[in-house]
């Protein structure tokens, strides 16, 4: 399944990871990273605790992907633990789950597969349309919107950028570690 995955995404001749900045070996190690990751996401999962069970709300959480959902860049393609660990919790307690991402719909099949291989389930998946020039705040913001108006509160959204958590439309943002926009 894992060469599938590969050798869809090389079909697309779309590259998902970043270029490594110039300033890379300033990045913490991939230990490090995780273990940043996991003091953000265990906030988030003490709040999904006292927020989701018995809400009487149709709650969403909101994710990201590159650096967020998988490790784009330290182990691409792999999940990242806490917050696989954070949506399972969150649908486990009912609420429904959606990335909001902008990768480009081109790739959106490939993405599924990835997202599916390492474990997340979820209810949608939103991708930048093709010829859809929004900065990403604005992307994002958009898609939350629409989460929204299909009766979904966003209890929870998490990223690791300022332009995933912009815009509002979501009760409580949690940041992941970006070293300084080092991780995009």
């Amino acid at each position: 399944m894992r060469r599938l995955l590969v050798a869809t995404i090389a079909a697309t001749a779309v590259t998902v990871v970043t270029a490594t900045p110039a300033s890379a070996a300033a990045l913490p190690s991939r230990a490090t990273w995780l273990a940043d990751v996991t003091a953000v996401t265990d906030q988030a999962a003490d709040y999904l605790d006292d927020r989701l069970p018995a809400s009487g709300i149709r709650a969403a959480i909101v994710l990201d992907i590159d650096n967020t959902a998988l490790q784009s860049r330290y182990k691409p393609y792999d999940a990242t633990p806490g917050v696989l660990a954070l949506a399972r919790q969150a649908r486990a307690d009912g609420a429904a789950v959606f990335f909001v991402t902008a990768r480009p719909e081109i790739i959106e099949a490939a993405t599924e597969i990835n997202l599916r291989v390492v474990g997340y389930q979820w209810t949608d998946l939103y991708t930048r349309p093709t010829f859809n020039f929004d900065d990403n705040q604005t992307l994002k913001t958009k898609a939350r919107t629409d989460i929204e108006s299909r009766g979904y509160t966003i209890v929870a959204n998490v990223g690791n950028s300022a332009t995933d958590l912009g815009g509002g439309h979501a009760e409580r943002t949690f940041k992941l570690p970006d070293y300084d926009g080092q991780l995009d």
